[in-house]
C-alpha cells in the first residue's frame, strides 16, 4: 500500500532552507528580521506556543520577543504596547496570540497592529488585498496548507474543494485563496459550517476535503468519496491514560477514511508543522519591505 500522508515536516524543512538566503541577504543589510509575540494571561498552551515560535525564530538566526501582560490588562494600555511595537523600526512583525480575555474586544486589537506588520494576516486592510486577489499577508495556516498542496504537486485547477468551516483564520481566507487564479487555486470552492443541512451531501462531492470545524473525528469514511485529498486542520486534544495525559486527533476519522483515500495530511504531523514556518516567511517578508 503506497503512503497517503501527506507530512507537514519536508514541506517545512524545504521552505526553510530556501529562507536561509534571504536572512543571509538580510543580515547584510544589517537587518535582523524580528517579531514581537503579544501574549495575554498564562494559558500553558499559548505560553508553549509562543516560546516554540521563539526558539525557532533563534534557530533561523532571527529574533523573536515574547511581550506577557496580565490577563486583566485593560483593552486600551494593550494597545498602547502594541503602538508603541508598531514604531518601533526594529520590530518588523507583531503577533497577538489569541484566543484574548473575554473583555478585551479580540477585533479591536488586531485592528491596532500596524498592517505592514501583521504576519497573522488577520487585519481588515490585509484581508481585503486578499480578498482583492493582490495578497500582502497570507494567514499563516492556510499558507501553510497551500504550500503542502504545491509541494505534493496536487492540483487544484477546476477541482471541488469543500472547506469545513468558516473562521477568519482559516475557513474563509482558504476559500479566497482557492478560488482566485492562482498556482495554486482556480478551484470551485464549497465552504460549509454550522448552519449547513447535510453536511455529508457537499463534502462526498469533494476531490479535495479540507477539514478545519474543530470538532474531534467528525468527518467518517461514509462522508468522503472514493481517492478524495484530505487536508485535515483539526487539532483536538483527547485526554487518555498515557504519561501525557492526552492524544491530539484531528477533525478527520483518519482511522475510518485511510483505505478510501488518496492522500491525507496526518494529525499531528501534517499542517501543524507548517504553522510556525510560514509565520517566519511572512515576518522575513515584512523585513524585506521595510
Amino acid at each position: 500500500m503506497k503512503d497517503i500522508n501527506l507530512f507537514g515536516k519536508p514541506v517545512s524543512d524545504f521552505i526553510r532552507i530556501n529562507l536561509k538566503s534571504e536572512i543571509e541577504a538580510l543580515h547584510k543589510k544589517k537587518i535582523i528580521p524580528k517579531l514581537a509575540a503579544i501574549l495575554v494571561g498564562d494559558d500553558p498552551a499559548s505560553t508553549i506556543y509562543v516560546n516554540t515560535k521563539k526558539r525557532t525564530f533563534k534557530k533561523m538566526k532571527c529574533e523573536s520577543e515574547v511581550y506577557s501582560f496580565p490577563s486583566n490588562i485593560l483593552q486600551n494600555d494593550l494597545i498602547k504596547h502594541i503602538d508603541i511595537l508598531n514604531k518601533d523600526n526594529k520590530v518588523h512583525g507583531i503577533l497577538i496570540q489569541l484566543p484574548l480575555p473575554n473583555h478585551i474586544d479580540t477585533n479591536k486589537v488586531l485592528e491596532s497592529v500596524d498592517p505592514s506588520k501583521d504576519v497573522d494576516g488577520f487585519h481588515p486592510e490585509n484581508l481585503g488585498y486578499l480578498f482583492q486577489g493582490n495578497p500582502r499577508f497570507i494567514p499563516c495556516t492556510p499558507l501553510g496548507c497551500i504550500e503542502i498542496l504545491k509541494f505534493y504537486k496536487i492540483k487544484t485547477k477546476s477541482k471541488h474543494i469543500v472547506i469545513v468551516g468558516r473562521s477568519n483564520i482559516v475557513g474563509k481566507p482558504l476559500m479566497a485563496l482557492l478560488c482566485q487564479k492562482f498556482e495554486i487555486g482556480n478551484a470551485t470552492v464549497t465552504i460549509c459550517h454550522t448552519g449547513t443541512k447535510n453536511l455529508s451531501y457537499f463534502t462526498t462531492q469533494a476531490d479535495i476535503l479540507i477539514a478545519a470545524i474543530g470538532s474531534p473525528g467528525i468527518i467518517t469514511a461514509d462522508m468522503i468519496k472514493k481517492n478524495a485529498i484530505i487536508i485535515d486542520i483539526g487539532i483536538n486534544r483527547i485526554n487518555d491514560e498515557t504519561e501525557k495525559g492526552y492524544h491530539l486527533v484531528g477533525d478527520v476519522d483518519y482511522n475510518d477514511v485511510k483505505e478510501k483515500v488518496s492522500a491525507i495530511t496526518p494529525v499531528p504531523g501534517g499542517v501543524g508543522p507548517m504553522t510556525i514556518t510560514m509565520l517566519l516567511y511572512n515576518t522575513i517578508q515584512a523585513a524585506r519591505n521595510i
